[in-house]
């Protein structure tokens, strides 16, 4: 019954994507709206530099801040050092 049930909603899901890709129309890039007005593009350079390096950069600069301002290494208990996990036997 699971087979079945799988079948029927890839199924339906495959049908979906298909009719919304048939049903749906070009973008018409090349005809410009009022108003529009685009930049210059950017160069692969300034692409990468821009959605690679950039976010890169920020991950790395906020990492290195909550690594160096982390007190959780200071806050320890004295006296943890000095419980012994094992009982000696004097016998």
């Amino acid at each position: 019954m699971d087979k079945k049930n799988a079948l029927r909603a890839g199924a339906l899901a495959a049908g979906t994507t298909l009719m919304m890709l048939l049903m749906s129309s070009p973008a018409l890039a090349l005809n410009r709206d009022d108003g529009d007005d685009p930049g210059p593009g950017l160069s692969v350079i300034e692409t990468l530099g821009l959605y690679v390096l950039l976010p890169v950069g920020l991950f790395a600069v906020i990492a290195g801040l909550v690594m160096a301002l982390d007190k959780s290494h200071q806050k320890k208990d004295p006296t943890s050092s000095n419980i012994r996990t094992k009982a000696e036997s004097n016998a």
